[in-house]
Formats: structure tokens, sequence, C-alpha cells
């Protein structure tokens, strides 16, 4: 798939640090002293806010830090009470949840614990393209006509006022467990566990509904057995889903990613098991997985269980969990890395889809929030496309897809400095409804009120918001050099794990590196060699393929940075993930965006003056083609770019004169050109053998070209 976007707008990200500290200030190097440990690791965890040995410790050592009583959060006493007299009583109960990986950690450690305690409940979880995010009245009637006489809500519940009215009108109660924000008003349940409560006494607030979840189990363990020990099993669980819903991992959330990273990785779950197996395409069922992290959780394990609601039934991501056979286990991963190929696919058509629509029609002059629409985009990626767009233009971005009956659903991501509800409360009176968080937010259009919409939003964002507003640094721990990049470094950055929200992995910059080779790598990544100090190191940018970067070997360029360690048949190494990469500014011959304007407009059938240097002559044919056929045997990269030829030849040929030559030699045969539709500045090229001698003056684009020089 082609990442067309990276020529459309410059949109350089602002660098900067979390900290004016430095490795080498004397409480940092006291601190390090203390811990045992480098200037660099003591200055990660002093920027982290552990600015004592005693803090500092704490936070290495997460196991200092002990379980909050339960019963500090609100309504757990009421919610206890009733789940086990509907224990006792064996009454129907059924669980609700959500469709994403919070959601079915949550279903899965509470079906299995209710099971435990002598229940057998049900779970529903609803699909979210034909019934959408929470409790439903529709679902609420299907389960009063099975006799169901309690409802648990996982990870859902806690704005559902009339839903639970309802459901109380049937005869069921309702035991809420939720953290997502409150209404002012609470749900008319038997119970309402949620530590964001205004009354609530919990010391922590930011657990993920699989945390509340966890936290209702200890305290049912504890009023059953006197200890919430039994509940340990289910840290695993609790671990996935706090790290895919993107929680803090401080304080209480650290501790359960803590200890659910170690069950995860000392006594996995078949389905654990089966799932990383099918993911790194292995079919045999023995094959051992691979050390669990936070980010394999992010990026291998969470994305295929939210696929599964996306595409299809989150409840396969439910069986997979709670299965116990390896057979039937790795059977449902591979369904499910089917599921998430699926999604990948349609992610990428859409993106395909929108980013021809953005190349064609946007104006990023003047418009400040990018809105799409198309027939039957699916529901369940847009929002993940929106993410893709603004996570590269560093602007809001809204996708809608209409139906046949032309209403439109769309899903939109913004960026800081810009509340995406306050946008379309601006937008209220056109929209038929709307909802969510500052950063992600849905609504509703009728197809005769989008390009109304359209407007409006970028009106309200123009005269509402600065551009500096808009900017979303990159923030890193600090500048670093290459004698800090060591295996023994990256070892010791281990001390800081899980990494996740509010404890994110270290991110370093540094200045004016040299790029010795440029490598592509499955046509989707690329591997830099550079040097500095005497230095050489490997340095990886992961989703940014060969052709979408205007770098090129000789270049000096700045890098933002993790650090890594490869192991490959047995030799362990260092290396740099790059997260940003930026020409270095002194670097010669860069080319303006008034440049290519200009040439544009050329095409465009606009005159320029004889002055303006723009009609090449032989020689400088000459120099080009000669360059080119050498070039081969130069470098391996095969990815020429403009820059690159204008640096080689002393900068005497300019973007417009260059740009004509190759036009030239490439119409007449004598070269074969094909520009990245990635990156305007690349290209990739062949010589050829022409055997008749080529008049490259009578070339219909050189003929063209000279006609519209100012006479």
């Amino acid at each position: 798939m082609a990442n067309v976007y990276e020529n459309t707008a410059s949109n350089e990200k602002k660098w900067a640090l979390r900290s004016q500290k430095r490795a080498s200030d004397p409480d940092v190097v006291a601190l390090a002293e203390s811990l045992g440990v480098t200037p660099l690791t003591a200055l990660l965890i002093y920027n982290r806010g552990h600015n004592t040995p005693e803090k500092a410790r704490a936070f290495i050592d997460s196991s200092s830090v002990s379980y909050y009583d339960p019963f500090l959060m609100p309504d757990m006493d009421k919610a206890v009470d009733r789940i086990l007299e509907a224990a006792k009583n064996k009454e129907k109960t059924v669980i609700y949840g959500d469709y994403d990986v919070d959601g079915v950690t949550s279903v899965s450690i509470l079906y299995t614990y209710l099971c435990e305690i002598g229940l057998s409940p049900e779970y529903y979880i609803p699909s979210r393209s034909t019934e959408g995010y929470g409790v439903n009245n529709d679902a609420i009637f299907q389960l009063s006509e099975k006799k169901v006489s309690l409802m648990i809500t996982v990870d859902t519940g806690v704005t559902a006022l009339e839903e639970i009215l309802y459901a109380s009108s049937l005869g069921i109660d309702v035991v809420v467990t939720d953290h997502h924000e409150c209404l002012s008003e609470l749900p008319k349940a038997i119970a309402v566990v949620n530590p964001m409560r205004d009354d609530s006494a919990y010391p922590f607030c930011e657990l993920a509904g699989v945390g509340v979840v966890f936290k209702l189990i200890c305290a049912l363990e504890k009023r059953r057995t006197g200890s919430m020990i039994g509940a340990k099993k289910f840290v695993d669980l609790v671990a996935i889903g706090t790290v895919a819903d993107v929680m803090p991992l401080i304080s209480e959330n650290r501790l359960l990613v803590t200890e659910g990273l170690s069950l995860l990785n000392t006594c996995p779950r078949v389905g654990i098991k089966a799932l990383l197996s099918a993911a790194a395409g292995n079919d045999k069922k023995s094959k051992a997985p691979q050390k669990i992290t936070s980010s394999v959780i992010s990026f291998n394990i969470a994305p295929r269980i939210n696929a599964a609601g996306r595409i299809e039934s989150a409840e396969k991501a439910v069986k997979l969990f709670l299965g116990s056979s390896e057979e039937s286990a790795l059977d449902m991963a591979n369904e499910l890395c089917e599921i998430n190929r699926r999604r990948q696919a349609e992610e990428n058509r859409i993106i395909d889809e929108a980013a021809e629509k953005i190349r064609s029609s946007f104006d990023f002059e003047n418009d400040k929030v990018i809105v799409l629409s198309e027939e039957n985009w699916h529901h369940g990626v847009i929002g993940i496309v929106a993410s893709r767009i603004t996570e590269r233009f560093g602007m809001p971005s809204i996708l809608v897809s209409f139906d046949e009956n032309n209403i439109g659903k769309g899903s939109g991501r913004s960026v800081n400095g810009i509340n995406l509800v306050d946008a379309l409360t601006y937008c209220s009176d056109l929209l038929v409804k709307y909802g969510g968080h500052e950063l992600a937010a849905g609504l509703t259009v009728e197809r005769g009120n989008f390009e109304a919409f359209k407007k409006r939003i970028n009106d309200y964002v123009r005269e509402n918001v600065s551009d500096e507003l808009c900017v979303t640094p990159i923030e890193a721990d600090a500048y670093i050099d290459p004698s800090d990049i060591t295996v023994e470094q990256a070892n010791e950055l281990l001390l800081l794990e899980p990494y996740g929200v509010s404890n994110p992995s270290p991110l370093f910059f540094m200045k004016d590196v040299s790029v010795k080779d440029v490598i592509s790598l499955a046509q989707k990544h690329t591997k830099l060699i550079v040097e500095k100090d005497g230095v050489t190191l490997s340095a990886l940018y992961f989703g940014h393929s060969r052709p979408s970067l205007p770098i090129y070997i000789g270049d000096t360029v700045d890098l933002a940075f993790t650090i890594g360690i490869n192991e490959f048949r047995g030799v362990t190494e260092v290396q740099m993930i790059v997260r940003d990469l930026k020409v270095s500014e002194a670097l010669p011959f860069r080319i303006s965006e008034q440049e290519k304007r200009f040439y544009r407009d050329i095409l465009d059938g606009k005159t320029y003056k004889r002055e303006d240097d723009i009609l090449p002559c032989r020689e400088d044919f000459t120099q080009v083609y000669l360059y080119l056929k050498r070039r081969p045997g130069i470098y391996r990269d095969d990815c020429t770019g403009i820059r690159e030829i204008i640096r080689s030849l002393g900068g005497k040929i300019s973007y417009c004169k260059l740009m004509t030559v190759l036009s030239v030699l490439n119409e007449t045969g004598l070269v074969s050109i094909e520009f990245s539709d990635q990156c305007d500045e690349n290209f990739r090229f062949s010589v050829n053998f022409v055997k008749n001698k080529i008049d490259i003056e009578r070339s219909p684009f050189y003929v063209k070209m000279r006609s519209l020089a100012d006479k």
C-alpha cells in the first residue's frame, strides 16, 4: 500500500525536552550513585517524578506498592451483597460488556470467577455495527425474555440512565462496574462501582474497566475467604486490558501490569500462547511464545482482540481467553489473525481512498480540519484511519460513512489544543447526534448537512485556535551521544518497565548524524546505517518505506529514537528505533515549497523569465545523464532523489531545470523514471539502451518549456 501522504503537506513536528534536567546535574548524579545505575537512567527516573532515592526505589520495585482496599470504592459492598445473593439462589445472571480489549478481558475474568462461586452466568457483548456502544433497550428486552434477574455491566453502563431504568422495570437488577466519566446523575442501579465517582474515597481513580472488575473480584474473595489472594490469577488479563486501554501505568496500574506481565511470561494462558504463535505465523502448538512486554500487548495482542469486535464478534476473543484446549485455541487464534488481516486490508483500502481525496481536493492553506466522506466505509475501521491521518498531518480529521438512507456515521480524532467535542458542539444544529472526548469523538450527520458541517467546523477551528496551539511536540528525555548507546544501557532501561501512559518509553535526540547507507526493509520499513564521533549504529524506521524518505547517503540528519536490543543468530547488538527524523538545518541544497509551486505553475502554462534559468542546455542533460548512468555502481540504495542529484552536481543545476531534464530524458526513452507517490522528491530509474540518436531539443516537453519562456 502506498503511503501517499508524504508529499501533500509540510508537517515537520516540533521537538522538545520533557525537562531541562541533565544527566550531569549534581542531584541526578547523586541519585544514580544511590541506585547504582548510570546517570542517564537516573535522569529518566528523575524526569518521571521519582526524584529521591526512596521514591525511585519504590518506582523500580513495584512490589513495594500494595493493592488498595476494594471496599473503599463506592457501592462495592452493595455489589458484593447482590452478587453473593445471586450465587446463593442460583439466579440467572448475565455480564454485559463492551467490544474492545478492556471489555473483553473484563467479561472473561468475571465470567470465570462467577462460575467458580456457583453461578452459571451468560455474557452479552453488543454488535459494534448494528447496536453500537453501550447498553441498549433491545438487548435488555432479550435478556428479560430469558428470565435474567441480575445484569452486571463491565466497562460500560455509568451513563445508561434510561436503559437501566428500563431494565429495572422488567425485573432485572443491575450492578454497574465502569471507569468512564460519570454524569451529574448516576444510574438507578443496585450498585454503581466506579472510582471516578465524585464521592469515591478510593485512592486511585485511573483503573481500566478490567481493573474495576478485578477490584470487584478482590472484594468478593475478601468477603468469602478473608483473603484477596485468589484474585491474583486474573492479573494477566487485567494487564492486557489496562495496557490496551492506554491507562496510565502508575500507582496500582503499574503493580497490576507488572504482576500481570510476570504471569503472562511464566504461566501464559493457552489462548495467549496460541495467539502469539498465530501472529508470528507459526502453526505448531508447542512453539514457545516471545517475551511478553507492554509493547507486545499493544502491537501484537490488542489489535487482534480489537479486530474481532470491529469486524465480526467480540465473543470470539472471549472464547479464546476462556478456552483450555490447545487445538481449539490455535484454531480460534488463527481465526482472529485472519479477522485482523481483513481489518488491515479494509483499513488500507479506506486509507488509500482517503489519501486520494486529500491529495486531490484538500486545501492545506485554508482548511484546518480534514473532513472526508464516502459510501459504506466500515464503521469499525474509520476511527483507526482517522487516527492515522491525524498523526500524519498533525491536524484533526473526521471520516464519515454514509448508508443507503443518507445517514452518515463518523469518527473523529483531534490534536492537543483543539477540543473536538467543543468543535462539534459549535456545529450541533447540523448534527443528528455527537459525543466523545477532547481528542476522540463520534457523530451522526444527514447527507444534506454534510457540506455545511464541513465548512462550519473548519470555520470554528480557524477562528478559535491558533496554529501554535495545535502543535503536538515530540518530547524526549535528553540529547545523548553515541557512547550512551550500549547493550548495557539498553538492559538497564528494563528497570523502568512496564512502559505506557505516564511512564513513556525513554526517547532521545541525537543531532548531526551522518547517513552512511539507506536500506529498504520489506518495502514498508527503512534501515539507516548512521555514524557520529566514529561510532556506527543501525537505526530502524518502522512504518516509513524507503521511497517516502527524502534522505540520502551523505546527508546529515537529526534523530528522535528509542534504544532497543536486537538478537539474531546468537549475536546481541544495540540499535536505534527511530520515532522521527529531520534533515539537519544546515544541510545545503534543500528544496523549498516555493520552488515546487513555481515549477507546477509552469507546467500549468505559466510563463517564466529567461533569467530564471529554467531551460536546460545540452551540458545539463549530459551531466544528469552521466550521473544516473554511474550511480548504480556508487550506491546500492535504489531510490534516487532530486536533492541528491543537485548536491552531487555541486548545486550547479536548479530544481526546476533538473525536473525539466528528467522529464525530457523520460519522454525520449533515454531513461525510464518513476516518481514515488509517497514523496515528490524521490524516484527510481533505469538507463535504457537507445539505438538511434535522439535530438532532445525536439522533445515535445522541451518544446513546450521553451515556448513558455518570456521573450
